[in-house]
């Protein structure tokens, strides 16, 4: 799908559609907990600009928070599309957001169900963001990477684009 890079509502849709559809992204906390990012299920909320994620209130992640930190999440997409999104990362056992997010999925990881007591929510409120979208497929980079050595000039896939959320 081809978009305007400089019109902020197509980026900015976009942004929310590949994190929708991605299963999984890479969630890190700056400065504190785990020292390197790690895999978790994002649920959106557009209208709010957060993400929210199931997490075991044991782990490190979450243990980490206190009353809140920044954070990353990093999603990739089929080659074309990568984002970093930058936020303030909490935990917040929201129990009508439990029930609205709760899959089955979810319930394999908490196998005592929504009243788990080591089941809780991490809220993401999204500040900013990066996105590099690149447009075609496998033949236009392909034919991009061969006119780029032919005339030594850098192939054009596409730009990065950054978004305030807040």
């Amino acid at each position: 799908m081809t978009i305007d890079r400089s019109n902020r509502h197509e980026v900015e849709n976009r942004l929310w559609d590949e994190i929708e559809e991605a299963h999984v992204g890479m969630l890190g906390v700056m400065g504190a907990g785990p020292r390197h990012f790690q895999p978790m299920t994002p649920f959106c909320e557009r209208e709010g600009a957060r993400i929210w994620f199931f997490a075991n209130r044991s782990a490190e992640i979450a243990s980490s928070l206190g009353d809140g930190r920044e954070a990353m999440f990093v999603i990739q997409r089929d080659g074309r599309f990568q984002a970093c999104v930058g936020g303030q990362l909490m935990e917040d056992r929201d129990l009508a957001r439990i029930d609205k997010f709760w899959n089955g999925a979810t319930a394999a990881y908490f196998p005592r169900g929504k009243a788990d007591p080591d089941m809780t929510l991490l809220c993401f409120d999204c500040v900013d963001a990066e996105l590099w979208i690149s447009e075609g497929g496998a033949l236009k980079f392909a034919w991009e990477v061969a006119k780029a050595n032919l005339t030594r000039h850098r192939p054009e896939m596409g730009g990065k684009t950054s978004l305030n959320l807040s």
